[in-house]
């Protein structure tokens, strides 16, 4: 059992660290049995459990869990970015949210980074051209976790989405890799334009709760957004702004605020238009 498991650890580290954590929690809470058994200990891979999970929580009387099942299966078969993905977010939420001490956490509990992984099975959906039904997995993401993200929307890696509240995030919408974002987050359009319409938003940024970021316009890299704020206008790498509608207040502070989570404002004598 044990040379298993330091084999297992090479191999997939991740998926080691979560079984690790499951058999422990077990220890702890033996009322958690059937649910840890279910959701991890029961399958042989990260793949495996991911399905289970997504497809428990999208399951209704309109589609059964087992059919969602089957779809899940296929998609992380045919699309091995998908757990992948799913890796780096899982360590992504255990680096950056100090309510997460163990991996196991986003995988039981945690409906931000359940629903980016079901969006993620989504997104191949649509790329597969079965539009409806993923257009069925964001309705059910929706109604499940209050997480709307259109099927075809780009989501980057290393994604953390905190509590994960009322977020959207519209059709032509990308996300880059090891972006942070908090509650009532939108990336929406600003009219009724069918074309590409719903903002960029570069690698490493950090999106505070509330803030709404508008129409096909680009968060630099390594950017802040500051809670409550409305950003109308592109933002540069490396920057932070605040307000309605956002300007620049100063520079983001850090070389990766998505990893810090740090959204203190620092003062600055003059707030700088963003045209």
């Amino acid at each position: 059992m044990v040379e298993t498991r330091a084999k297992l650890a090479q191999l997939d580290p991740v998926w080691a660290q979560i079984i690790s954590e499951a058999q422990d929690a077990i220890e702890s809470e033996p009322l958690l049995g059937g649910l840890v058994h279910s959701s991890i200990l029961h399958h042989k891979s990260i793949e495996s459990a991911l399905s289970y999970r997504i497809s428990l929580k999208l399951a209704s009387t309109e589609m059964s869990e087992q059919i969602l099942r089957e779809i899940c299966d296929e998609a992380m078969a045919m699309d091995p970015e998908i757990a992948l993905s799913a890796r780096a977010d899982i360590v992504a939420v255990n680096d950056r949210d100090p309510a997460c001490d163990r991996f196991i956490l986003p995988m039981l509990y945690f409906k931000g980074f359940q629903a980016v992984q079901a969006h993620r099975v989504a997104h191949w959906l649509w790329d597969q051209g079965r539009k409806d039904l993923a257009r069925f997995v964001q309705m059910r993401c929706s109604e499940a976790f209050g997480v709307d993200i259109h099927p075809a929307a780009r989501i980057g890696k290393g994604i953390m989405i905190d509590h994960a509240h009322s977020i959207v995030i519209g059709e032509t919408a990308v996300v880059g890799d090891n972006v942070s974002m908090l509650h009532s987050v939108t990336l929406g359009g600003t009219g009724k334009e069918e074309e590409d319409r719903h903002p960029k938003i570069g690698n490493g940024v950090l999106i505070g709760a509330g803030a709404k970021v508008l129409g096909n316009i680009r968060v630099g890299n390594c950017s802040r957004v500051a809670a409550g704020s409305v950003v109308l206008q592109e933002v540069p790498p490396c920057k932070t702004v605040a307000g309605i509608p956002a300007k620049i207040v100063g520079e983001a502070g850090c070389d990766q605020p998505s990893l810090t989570m740090d959204q203190l404002l620092q003062t600055a004598p003059c707030p700088e238009d963003l045209s």
